[in-house]
Protein backbone atom coordinates (compact mmCIF):
# COMPACT_ATOMS: atom_id res chain seq x y z
CA UNK A 1 0.00 0.00 0.00
CA UNK A 2 1.39 3.95 -0.79
CA UNK A 3 0.05 6.35 0.61
CA UNK A 4 1.67 10.71 0.79
CA UNK A 5 3.32 11.52 3.88
CA UNK A 6 1.18 13.47 6.25
CA UNK A 7 2.16 14.83 9.74
CA UNK A 8 -0.49 12.66 11.53
CA UNK A 9 1.50 8.61 10.87
CA UNK A 10 5.23 11.13 12.37
CA UNK A 11 2.74 11.94 15.84
CA UNK A 12 3.67 9.54 18.38
CA UNK A 13 0.85 10.71 20.66
CA UNK A 14 -1.59 9.59 17.68
CA UNK A 15 0.03 5.80 17.70
CA UNK A 16 -2.03 2.78 18.91
CA UNK A 17 0.01 0.96 21.36
CA UNK A 18 -0.08 -1.79 18.82
CA UNK A 19 1.01 0.76 16.27
CA UNK A 20 3.91 0.93 19.00
CA UNK A 21 4.27 -1.87 19.34
CA UNK A 22 5.31 -3.17 15.65
CA UNK A 23 7.20 0.00 15.44
CA UNK A 24 8.97 -1.11 18.49
CA UNK A 25 9.69 -5.04 16.72
CA UNK A 26 11.14 -3.25 13.50
CA UNK A 27 13.46 -1.02 14.79
CA UNK A 28 15.14 -3.56 16.64
CA UNK A 29 14.74 -6.07 13.62
CA UNK A 30 16.73 -3.39 11.61
CA UNK A 31 19.70 -4.00 13.86
CA UNK A 32 20.04 -7.46 13.60
CA UNK A 33 19.20 -7.36 9.77
CA UNK A 34 22.24 -4.65 9.16
CA UNK A 35 24.59 -6.89 11.48
CA UNK A 36 23.81 -9.84 9.60
CA UNK A 37 24.48 -8.50 6.04
CA UNK A 38 27.99 -7.41 7.23
CA UNK A 39 28.58 -10.47 7.75
CA UNK A 40 27.55 -11.67 5.25
CA UNK A 41 29.94 -9.02 3.79
CA UNK A 42 32.79 -10.66 5.14
CA UNK A 43 32.30 -14.34 4.40
CA UNK A 44 31.44 -13.39 0.79
CA UNK A 45 32.99 -10.20 -0.50
CA UNK A 46 32.75 -10.65 -3.97
CA UNK A 47 29.91 -10.16 -6.20
CA UNK A 48 28.33 -13.39 -8.26
CA UNK A 49 29.73 -13.92 -11.53
CA UNK A 50 26.52 -13.65 -12.81
CA UNK A 51 26.43 -10.06 -12.16
CA UNK A 52 28.32 -9.58 -14.56
CA UNK A 53 26.22 -11.09 -17.36
CA UNK A 54 22.97 -9.50 -19.08
CA UNK A 55 21.91 -7.38 -21.91
CA UNK A 56 20.27 -4.90 -20.15
CA UNK A 57 20.73 -1.26 -19.22
CA UNK A 58 23.21 -1.80 -16.22
CA UNK A 59 22.38 -1.03 -12.54
CA UNK A 60 24.72 0.80 -10.47
CA UNK A 61 24.39 -0.32 -6.72
CA UNK A 62 24.63 2.05 -3.91
CA UNK A 63 24.17 1.09 -0.36
CA UNK A 64 24.00 3.41 2.84
CA UNK A 65 26.28 4.36 5.41
CA UNK A 66 27.87 1.22 7.16
CA UNK A 67 27.05 -0.34 4.65
CA UNK A 68 28.42 -3.36 1.80
CA UNK A 69 27.30 -4.03 -1.33
CA UNK A 70 25.46 -6.76 -0.02
CA UNK A 71 22.93 -4.58 1.84
CA UNK A 72 20.83 -4.11 -1.92
CA UNK A 73 21.65 -7.72 -3.03
CA UNK A 74 18.15 -9.38 -3.02
CA UNK A 75 16.63 -6.62 -5.38
CA UNK A 76 20.39 -6.89 -7.42
CA UNK A 77 19.56 -10.37 -8.11
CA UNK A 78 15.88 -9.73 -9.02
CA UNK A 79 17.10 -6.81 -11.41
CA UNK A 80 19.97 -9.06 -12.74
CA UNK A 81 17.54 -12.18 -13.50
CA UNK A 82 15.84 -9.32 -15.66
CA UNK A 83 18.77 -9.56 -17.96
CA UNK A 84 20.35 -6.08 -15.89
CA UNK A 85 24.11 -6.58 -15.10
CA UNK A 86 25.23 -5.31 -11.88
CA UNK A 87 27.91 -2.76 -11.35
CA UNK A 88 29.16 -2.64 -7.49
CA UNK A 89 31.73 -0.35 -6.16
CA UNK A 90 34.03 -2.27 -3.43
CA UNK A 91 36.03 0.55 -3.09
CA UNK A 92 33.30 2.34 -1.40
CA UNK A 93 33.78 -0.24 1.57
CA UNK A 94 31.23 0.60 4.38
CA UNK A 95 30.17 4.12 2.51
CA UNK A 96 31.82 6.10 5.70
CA UNK A 97 33.27 8.93 3.97
CA UNK A 98 31.99 11.99 3.41
CA UNK A 99 29.48 12.45 0.44
CA UNK A 100 31.77 14.32 -1.77
CA UNK A 101 34.32 11.93 -1.59
CA UNK A 102 31.91 8.75 -1.67
CA UNK A 103 30.92 10.30 -5.27
CA UNK A 104 33.83 10.88 -6.68
CA UNK A 105 35.07 7.30 -5.69
CA UNK A 106 32.10 5.88 -7.92
CA UNK A 107 32.76 8.43 -10.66
CA UNK A 108 36.39 6.96 -10.99
CA UNK A 109 34.71 3.44 -10.93
CA UNK A 110 32.59 4.15 -13.72
CA UNK A 111 34.84 5.71 -15.68
CA UNK A 112 36.24 2.22 -15.82
CA UNK A 113 33.12 0.51 -16.88
CA UNK A 114 32.41 2.03 -20.10
CA UNK A 115 30.38 5.20 -21.25
CA UNK A 116 27.06 3.24 -21.81
CA UNK A 117 23.82 4.71 -19.52
CA UNK A 118 22.95 2.97 -16.83
CA UNK A 119 20.60 3.48 -13.85
CA UNK A 120 21.57 3.74 -10.61
CA UNK A 121 19.89 1.54 -7.14
CA UNK A 122 20.32 3.45 -3.60
CA UNK A 123 19.92 2.95 -0.18
CA UNK A 124 20.26 5.72 1.77
CA UNK A 125 22.98 7.93 1.48
CA UNK A 126 23.64 6.15 -1.28
CA UNK A 127 20.87 7.63 -2.75
CA UNK A 128 22.47 11.12 -2.11
CA UNK A 129 25.73 9.69 -3.88
CA UNK A 130 23.35 8.85 -6.54
CA UNK A 131 22.01 12.98 -7.09
CA UNK A 132 25.20 13.80 -6.82
CA UNK A 133 26.49 12.08 -9.85
CA UNK A 134 23.31 13.00 -11.26
CA UNK A 135 24.33 16.70 -11.22
CA UNK A 136 28.08 16.03 -11.82
CA UNK A 137 30.07 15.42 -15.25
CA UNK A 138 28.69 11.59 -15.85
CA UNK A 139 25.20 13.18 -15.60
CA UNK A 140 24.69 12.01 -19.68
CA UNK A 141 25.25 8.80 -18.47
CA UNK A 142 22.69 7.94 -15.56
CA UNK A 143 19.12 7.55 -17.32
CA UNK A 144 17.57 7.70 -13.26
CA UNK A 145 17.72 7.18 -9.78
CA UNK A 146 15.32 4.45 -7.64
CA UNK A 147 16.62 5.50 -4.11
CA UNK A 148 15.13 3.56 -1.36
CA UNK A 149 15.01 5.42 2.05
CA UNK A 150 16.81 8.28 1.19
CA UNK A 151 17.40 11.43 3.56
CA UNK A 152 16.80 13.74 0.98
CA UNK A 153 16.73 16.74 3.29
CA UNK A 154 18.82 14.82 5.74
CA UNK A 155 18.11 13.72 9.31
CA UNK A 156 17.46 15.54 12.73
CA UNK A 157 18.73 12.44 14.05
CA UNK A 158 22.00 12.62 12.92
CA UNK A 159 22.82 16.01 14.55
CA UNK A 160 23.38 13.85 18.14
CA UNK A 161 25.07 11.16 16.61
CA UNK A 162 28.58 10.60 18.20
CA UNK A 163 30.02 9.43 15.31
CA UNK A 164 30.69 12.28 12.55
CA UNK A 165 30.28 10.27 9.59
CA UNK A 166 26.27 10.20 10.56
CA UNK A 167 26.46 13.65 11.57
CA UNK A 168 27.00 14.91 7.94
CA UNK A 169 23.69 13.24 7.28
CA UNK A 170 21.80 15.85 9.38
CA UNK A 171 19.25 17.97 8.14
CA UNK A 172 21.71 21.24 8.87
CA UNK A 173 24.48 19.52 6.71
CA UNK A 174 25.46 22.69 4.24
CA UNK A 175 26.47 19.91 1.59
CA UNK A 176 23.09 18.76 1.67
CA UNK A 177 21.23 21.89 1.71
CA UNK A 178 23.13 22.93 -1.31
CA UNK A 179 22.54 19.29 -2.60
CA UNK A 180 18.52 19.24 -2.03
CA UNK A 181 18.35 22.91 -3.91
CA UNK A 182 19.14 21.33 -7.14
CA UNK A 183 15.73 20.11 -8.30
CA UNK A 184 16.40 19.64 -12.12
CA UNK A 185 16.73 16.25 -12.03
CA UNK A 186 14.41 15.58 -9.74
CA UNK A 187 11.01 14.35 -11.98
CA UNK A 188 14.37 11.26 -12.92
CA UNK A 189 14.54 10.34 -9.35
CA UNK A 190 11.99 7.27 -7.68
CA UNK A 191 11.90 7.71 -3.70
CA UNK A 192 10.97 4.56 -2.04
CA UNK A 193 10.37 4.92 1.38
CA UNK A 194 9.23 3.48 4.65
CA UNK A 195 5.74 4.77 6.62
CA UNK A 196 8.17 4.73 9.71
CA UNK A 197 11.59 4.69 9.32
CA UNK A 198 12.91 5.16 12.60
CA UNK A 199 16.58 6.90 11.56
CA UNK A 200 14.67 9.51 8.89
CA UNK A 201 11.72 11.30 11.45
CA UNK A 202 10.98 13.75 8.63
CA UNK A 203 10.81 11.42 6.23
CA UNK A 204 12.13 10.51 2.17
CA UNK A 205 9.79 13.07 0.08
CA UNK A 206 11.42 14.41 -2.82
CA UNK A 207 9.02 17.48 -3.99
CA UNK A 208 9.21 16.68 -7.93
CA UNK A 209 10.08 13.27 -7.84
CA UNK A 210 8.52 10.02 -7.83
CA UNK A 211 7.44 9.34 -4.32
CA UNK A 212 6.27 5.87 -3.22
CA UNK A 213 5.56 5.31 0.56
CA UNK A 214 4.86 1.86 1.24
CA UNK A 215 3.42 0.68 4.73
CA UNK A 216 6.09 -1.28 6.46
CA UNK A 217 8.55 -0.18 9.36
CA UNK A 218 11.89 -0.19 9.13
CA UNK A 219 15.49 1.83 7.54
CA UNK A 220 17.95 -1.03 7.02
CA UNK A 221 15.66 -4.01 6.75
CA UNK A 222 12.67 -2.18 4.49
CA UNK A 223 15.22 -3.38 1.20
CA UNK A 224 14.59 -6.45 1.31
CA UNK A 225 10.21 -6.48 1.64
CA UNK A 226 8.81 -7.86 -1.44
CA UNK A 227 6.87 -4.61 -1.34
CA UNK A 228 9.76 -2.31 -1.31
CA UNK A 229 11.27 -5.13 -3.97
CA UNK A 230 8.49 -5.06 -6.43
CA UNK A 231 8.25 -1.07 -6.19
CA UNK A 232 12.46 -0.96 -7.42
CA UNK A 233 11.40 -2.92 -9.90
CA UNK A 234 8.70 -1.21 -11.24
CA UNK A 235 10.63 1.96 -10.79
CA UNK A 236 13.18 0.96 -13.25
CA UNK A 237 11.10 -0.38 -15.66
CA UNK A 238 9.40 2.78 -15.87
CA UNK A 239 12.71 4.83 -15.54
CA UNK A 240 13.89 2.37 -19.47
CA UNK A 241 10.52 3.57 -21.11
CA UNK A 242 10.62 7.32 -19.95
CA UNK A 243 11.32 9.43 -22.90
Amino acid sequence: MTRPLTPDHLTPARLTPTELLRRGVGWVDDYRHILGIQLKARLHPDPPPAFAEGDGVPILVLPGIYEPWHSLERIARDLNRRGHPIIVVPELGLNVAELRASARTVAQALRATGSGHLIVLAHSKGGLIGKALMLGPLRKRILGLVAIATPFEGSKHARWFPDPTVRMLSDQAPHLESLHARAEVNARIYSIYASFDPHIPGGCELAGAHNIEVDVVGHFRLVEHPRVRRAAIESVNALLTTP
